[in-house]
């Protein structure tokens, strides 16, 4: 995944969230802002593709000037080549506020030759410890790694009321990001640099309220509300959780030894 572009999708992770309209292509020039070390930003191509850099412990992040409520957010993403260990790269959409909303992806770089590790985490109503980690397979794009169920009957909170904005960045994790943080940062390696293109996004609705990219929805004979996996999507995301996840909270029972988090003993696939 390093060696080249490969889209990074949000839809996995709230598949109840998918929507029909076609996507809205962001301009890096005028529909992000860049909220942290924007003279490591730069922006290309007409404002379609960025690279944003980490150096000696400076790094760069922007966030999309719109809240979404619902919707799918791509991006082709390159990340940093060669030695990138205690760097993370980043792609997440997140609500503002103690009880917020987020959805994270967190590429976790490592030393030469290693793999990156994928580390994901979910925010519902300011309560997050949901991290799943996994080893990037050959092909990410278009295939599911992960769900999450909405569950509130049963008192889980769900990422449903608030808008989130689109975030990206590249920062220093070395204490912990790459093998537990024994693996430090070389920074004889810097400037990090990783590589966006195509930032696009599905959405019913906005911060402001509008709706009108909601015009393909309502002929969809599936609800964009209650999307589900189909069956042979659930094989591909069993295979993918069997081959290359490393990590998931919801086994871990040194952690929650009175028992793990109510959703972990749901259904994973709605019926």
């Amino acid at each position: 995944m390093s060696s080249f572009f490969s889209p990074v999708l949000l839809l996995v992770l709230m598949i109840t969230a998918s929507v029909t309209a076609d996507s809205s292509a962001l301009n890096f020039y005028h529909d992000v802002n860049f909220y942290w070390g924007n003279p490591l930003a730069n922006v290309l191509d007409g404002g379609t593709s960025l690279t944003m850099s980490l150096i000696n412990a400076s790094g760069c992040g922007f966030q999309s000037k719109n809240g979404y409520l619902f919707g799918r957010f791509d991006m082709d993403i390159k990340l940093v080549p060669g030695n990138s260990a205690g760097t993370v790269t980043t792609y997440y959409i997140s609500s503002q506020g103690q009880y917020h909303d987020e959805v994270d992806f967190e590429f976790l770089g490592n030393v030469s030759g290693q793999p990156y590790i994928l580390h994901t985490n979910i925010f519902a109503k300011g309560q997050g410890g949901r991290e799943q980690q996994f080893n990037l397979c050959l092909m990410v794009d278009e295939t599911p790694i992960r769900v999450f169920n909405n569950n509130e009957a049963i008192g889980v909170p769900f990422p449903n009321t608030q808008a989130m904005n689109v975030y990206s960045s590249i920062w220093c994790g070395d204490s912990w990001a790459t093998q537990g943080g024994s693996m430090k940062t070389d920074w004889a390696y810097a400037p990090f640099t990783a590589s966006y293109e195509n930032l696009k996004v599905d959405s019913c609705q906005d911060s402001s309220g509008s709706s009108s990219s909601c015009s393909g929805s309502s002929s969809s004979t599936t609800p964009w509300l209650t999307q589900q996996l189909d069956v042979g999507l659930q094989a591909q995301l069993s295979s993918v959780q069997n081959k290359y996840m490393i990590y998931n909270y919801c086994t871990d029972y040194k952690r929650f030894p009175q028992g793990c988090p109510t959703e972990c003993n749901q259904p994973r696939f709605l019926q």
